[in-house]
């Protein structure tokens, strides 16, 4: 297998990951108050907003040439550690 083939399968990983905290984290959101939950599903939106982005960008680093993957490589880490450091905002916001 590829490095590049480990990176997007690692990356998937992460995503699916990712997804299932938002997940998480909208099911939190369903029990705050109903002014704060506007606000929380506002976050969450963008949350997934993100994810499809760096879906996307995984997918075109999947399909681009050898040569051409490895800069497209940096954006798809770049997306993912965005998606990350808004998931610990959004949870840090949205208690238990």
């Amino acid at each position: 297998m590829s490095t590049r083939d480990e990176f997007v399968r690692k990356m998937h990983s992460l995503l699916d990951k990712g997804n299932a905290e938002i997940d998480a984290l909208e099911a939190r959101a369903e029990h705050a108050e109903a002014g704060a939950r506007d606000a929380y599903h506002k976050q969450i939106a963008a949350l997934r907003v993100k994810q499809d982005e760096a879906r996307a960008k995984l997918e075109s680093l999947r399909n681009a040439g050898e040569g051409a993957w490895q800069d497209l490589k940096a954006g798809v880490e770049m997306a993912w550690e965005a998606i990350g450091e808004a998931i610990e905002s959004a949870r840090s916001r949205i208690k238990k």
